[in-house]
């Protein structure tokens, strides 16, 4: 089950936490809150299976 780590305020934001998390081996998706069609200045969840979200929270602390 994918859980919400974290939610951005915009899309960049969103990729550069992704990649920090996939640099240390976790899997993660990107979900856009609002709008559907990608709007670089919307909200974006940060998601990642149940079982990493411990690591993951602290990477995000941590960047």
């Amino acid at each position: 089950m994918w859980t919400v780590v974290y939610i951005a305020p915009s899309r960049k934001q969103a990729e550069r936490l992704q990649q920090a998390l996939l640099q240390e081996g976790l899997l993660v998706k990107l979900r856009n809150i609002g709008l559907p069609n990608g709007n670089e200045n919307g909200a974006v969840e940060i998601l990642v299976p149940e079982s990493e979200v411990d690591e993951a929270l602290e990477i995000i602390n941590t960047v």
